[in-house]
């Protein structure tokens, strides 16, 4: 391999950053809203003792006591209110607005597994509620809360498969968590935008207006990205969800928790129901000795293959079968053999990068030539000399790949660089630009390719292992067995290539275009 040019040569790697003290886990449930563990470890008395307008403890039968050392599977929900407050506030909301869960996460340490399970069920997911008959599963909160919610998960996995503990998280306290613990940054895949200005009520849904690329987002802006559905299905959903938990794991340290402890638990307090077991020591030290273990474990995420069904009438369905579920199950219960799965791929990509020649490896990649496209979407910012660092671009793409147009003020227009500004935590302002790329819209997938003169974003502090590729270093970051991103350095600034959020981008793709970076000019 020939030698990168002095200017372009990587700088010495500084001083790791502090290792993290709580595990993936109670960092997840943390940034739900949902942090009963870790507050347990941190002021254990103050979290058993709830104030007097605290929620009560969710009434559930679904909850099976696990013994001491253990496996344990929470449930955790997000919902825009208790399914109590249906009956408190008014009995008609029950038909007329509904209290819903958003969200249906499920979380499993085992001191026997290698990882920390996680695994979203899609609201959509077409099941079958007790009692109800057929119906999507967000249905099972409106109908009958937290624990008919849990009943219905129970009989999709079988009546064997054990809940240990529920956790209902309402929206509001996810913004208030965001924004006290100093807001987390994220990489946002594509443009997400909707107004209602001009559009009947039948067509409202919720607003936003979100740049792509990598940026801090906070509060409100933090829970309309992760809450965006329109236009998406459930698993492109779920999947941002998930990175921006695992984003916000990656930045937060034991120090933060500690330091707003007292903000936090009362956050918690009023946002948060817990199932009764988690308002008593023995339950609460329980679930917090399996965390401590469980700290030092990777996340894996238990991916739910997208299959669709359904009509306008009736509306779109997410199905699964039976040997779907089974797997999922499986998956869910043994989490090690998917990470020892991803370090034999990784290992496979990094062979493939270093014994094949660019061009063999676009090949085995299946990449196409994109230069032009490159150069003309990139010529007019290059010329403008706006960003003070190069701006590299890819010279090959995926088959379906082309450069997405935007929205500005309700109008479409023609792909562009985003060139903007970004503030680290200590408010210093760097450059960046991202190209977003789509992939197939039906599914929802994009990926980008990012660049900043920022050479510390929490994004990038622990690659998962490094590999060379046309004589540049680069870094990979893993999530379960594929690429979330491949990274390279020079001394003015950093690039990366973002996979969409459902991982559509195969390793060797990954590799190939971050391989194919080139720049105009000098």
């Amino acid at each position: 391999m020939s030698r990168l040019p002095k200017e372009e040569r990587p700088p010495r790697e500084g001083l790791s950053f502090l290792a993290r003290a709580f595990g993936s886990l109670l960092l997840i449930v943390l940034l739900t809203a949902g942090a009963t563990a870790t507050a347990s470890l941190l002021k254990l008395d103050t979290i058993i003792t709830p104030p007097h307008d605290a929620p009560p403890p969710v009434k559930t039968h679904e909850v099976t006591e696990a013994k001491p050392g253990k496996p344990q599977t929470i449930m955790i929900l997000g919902s825009d209110r208790r399914f109590s407050d249906i009956k408190k506030n008014n009995p008609l909301l029950e038909h007329s607005n509904p209290a819903r869960s958003d969200t249906i996460l499920l979380v499993r340490m085992d001191p026997h597994q290698e990882a920390t399970a996680v695994l979203s069920i899609p609201r959509d997911l077409k099941v079958l509620i007790p009692g109800y008959g057929i119906n999507k599963i967000n249905a099972a909160y409106s109908l009958g809360g937290a624990d008919l919610t849990a009943k219905t998960i129970k009989s999709l996995f079988g009546e064997d498969f054990k809940i240990n503990h529920i956790i209902n998280v309402n929206f509001g306290g996810f913004r208030q968590v965001v924004d006290e613990l100093g807001c987390v940054y994220a990489d946002v895949d594509r443009r997400y935008y909707h107004s209602n200005l001009g559009l009947p009520v039948s067509a409202h849904y919720a607003e936003i207006d979100i740049d792509p690329g990598y940026q801090q987002l906070c509060g409100q802006r933090a829970l309309d990205y992760v809450r965006f559905r329109h236009a998406d299905s459930d698993i492109v959903r779920a999947a941002r969800q998930q990175d921006f938990l695992r984003s916000a794991k990656d930045q937060l340290n034991s120090s933060s928790l500690i330091d707003d402890r007292d903000k936090l638990i009362k956050i918690m307090q009023k946002s948060t129901q817990t199932d009764s077991s988690l308002r008593t020591v023995k339950g609460v030290l329980k679930l917090a000795k399996l965390a401590i273990f469980s700290a030092g474990h990777p996340v894996a995420q238990i991916k739910f293959p997208p299959v669709y069904s359904g009509d306008a009438e009736t509306g779109e369905y997410v199905e699964a079968s039976e040997q779907t579920l089974l797997k999922l199950r499986d998956e869910f219960f043994h989490a090690s053999p998917k990470v020892k799965k991803a370090t034999k791929s990784t290992k496979k990509s990094k062979k493939a990068a270093k014994g094949t020649s660019g061009t063999a490896r676009a090949a085995h990649a299946k990449l196409v030539r994109a230069r032009t496209a490159g150069e003309d979407l990139v010529a007019r910012t290059v010329a403008s000399h706006r960003l003070g660092f190069r701006l590299y671009y890819p010279t090959r793409l995926t088959p379906n790949g082309r450069y997405a147009s935007t929205v500005k003020d309700g109008t479409t227009v023609d792909p562009t660089p985003r060139v903007y500004t970004i503030r680290d935590r200590a408010g210093r302002k760097h450059k960046a630009y991202r190209l977003v790329v789509l992939e197939n819209i039906q599914e929802g997938s994009y990926y980008g390719i990012q660049g900043t003169n920022w050479m510390t974003p929490p994004l990038l502090e622990k690659p998962t292992s490094t590999t060379t590729v046309n004589g540049r270093r680069l870094e990979l970051f893993l999530s379960g067995s594929r690429l979330r991103y491949v990274a390279w350095r020079r001394k003015d600034a950093v690039y990366w290539v973002s996979n969409s959020l459902t991982l559509t981008l195969t390793n060797a793709q990954m590799l190939g275009i971050a391989g194919s970076f080139t720049h105009l000019g000098s």
